[in-house]
């Protein structure tokens, strides 16, 4: 009698068979993230742009210092005509220095602008934060979607497995059969009906290798690996969690927290709050520290005047306030006040939306659940009606046809409790990554 074969005995058999590969090509659902992760060019560039927040919050922090300049100017005179008479008359040329030069530095230290420069920090610091959250959800992304790839493949392998053994199966039954014709038992049309059942699944068996075929390329494009290189699955164990451990509520509340999305939505409307403020700040006055210090020649900025080389400092406290900004600034100010409100909006949007996906990804992992242990009893009454049918074709009492569909009806249990064990699998990972936990 056939037997199911659950996801870890396959995988045991796999191993085993494949034991003379490669043993580059197998592959832990740990070792895809990490070769995914290393060759995924969206998060080769995030971490790009991380570099570069990072670059320019340490320059909205540099606003801060004090500005220090060094200048210097040489020059060469003319002397200088009067016209006494007018411009159409002879003037008079009065003899001057013919050289003058300076050299001397500057410094100016902001103490107030309307806060500013600190507001500036903060939103370089929210900036870097949304990019880390950016980063956080397509690397969130890329292993979710490696992980579907993974499981597509290992569902495809598992489904390869259960079709060989079924085409064995019939096969040693197309043989009973082929007794049972030579006998005069049974009809022609029996023996048909079971090379016709075969013939069918071996097409069966050439789509499932195709799609591992496929699987295999989107699993090694995804890692950059070449497409058809060597790759099988290894799973010690699938492991699914039960949800009821943690309510709806719960998983609602970590998403609050953690989710990536809503993250990043709330980063937006953050920003937008602090650039309200920014452009409020306008009109406010500025007040800055100055000092001065240089060396000029000749002395002619005071009277009496000097031929020789002289020293001048200064210091002082410098205010200027923008009277314009009363007027000029207010549609800026409208214009922030509509964006603010309207990244509100978008941030009540994104909330609906997590409660949702939240919502939707739970009860599909719960009814994935409900579909293996479907699957598991569907198999075990498949069986016993498949034995009960096998004795009976045997002894005469039942059709081929009633054989032939209980022997369908058991693979295909056995596909459902496959496709129910992989899919709950990925169901997990989905209500992970939604919640900001992968």
């Amino acid at each position: 009698m056939r037997h199911q074969l659950s996801i870890v005995y396959f995988l045991g058999l796999l191993f085993c068979n494949q034991s003379g590969h490669a043993q580059d090509s197998l592959f832990t659902l740990q070792v895809v993230w990490e070769k995914a992760i290393e060759h995924n060019k969206e998060l080769k560039v995030g971490a790009l742009e991380v570099g570069k927040s990072e670059v320019l919050l340490k320059d909205a922090k540099s606003e801060r210092l004090p500005e220090i300049n060094a200048n210097g100017s040489y020059s060469r005179l003319t002397n200088m005509p009067i016209y006494e008479h007018g411009i159409f008359h002879g003037p008079t040329v009065v003899p001057v220095i013919n050289q003058s030069y300076s050299i001397g530095t500057e410094a100016s230290l902001n103490l107030y602008h309307g806060g500013k420069t600190r507001r500036e920090i903060s939103i370089k610091k929210v900036e870097l934060e949304a990019i880390l959250n950016q980063q956080q959800l397509s690397l969130a992304d890329v292993k979710f979607k490696s992980a579907s790839y993974f499981y597509a493949l290992l569902r495809n392998l598992q489904l390869k497995e259960l079709t060989v053994q079924e085409i064995a199966y019939e096969e040693k039954q197309l043989t009973e059969i082929g007794h049972l014709y030579k006998n005069g038992t049974v009809l022609k049309s029996d023996l048909l009906r079971m090379e016709l059942k075969i013939s069918n699944q071996k097409m069966l068996l050439s789509e499932i290798e195709n799609n591992i075929t496929l699987s295999v390329q989107q699993l090694n494009i995804i890692m950059g690996r070449a497409d058809q290189a060597p790759l099988d699955p290894v799973v010690k164990n699938i492991e699914l969690v039960e949800p009821y451990a943690l309510s709806y509520d719960d998983y609602l509340a970590i998403a609050y927290k953690n989710s990536f999305e809503f993250r990043l939505s709330d980063n937006r409307v953050v920003l937008s709050d602090l650039n309200l403020k920014q452009v409020k700040s306008n009109i406010l006055p500025k007040v800055d520290f100055f000092t001065s210090y240089g060396y000029t020649y000749p002395q002619s900025q005071f009277y009496p005047y000097s031929d020789a080389l002289f020293g001048i400092g200064q210091a002082g406290i410098k205010v200027s306030m923008p009277i314009s900004g009363l007027y000029l600034n207010k549609y800026k100010k409208e214009a922030a006040v509509l964006k603010r409100n309207e990244q509100a909006v978008h941030h009540e949007i994104k909330q609906d939306e997590i409660r949702t996906g939240v919502r939707a990804a739970y009860l599909h992992y719960t009814e994935a659940l409900q579909r293996i242990e479907v699957a598991k009893k569907n198999i075990i009454q498949a069986t016993e009606a498949l034995r009960i049918l096998k004795a009976s074709y045997f002894n005469q009492q039942s059709l081929l046809t009633d054989l032939l569909d209980a022997e369908t009806q058991l693979l295909q249990s056995k596909f459902d409790l496959t496709s129910a064990q992989v899919g709950a699998q990925v169901q997990f990972y989905e209500l992970q990554r939604i919640v900001g936990k992968i």
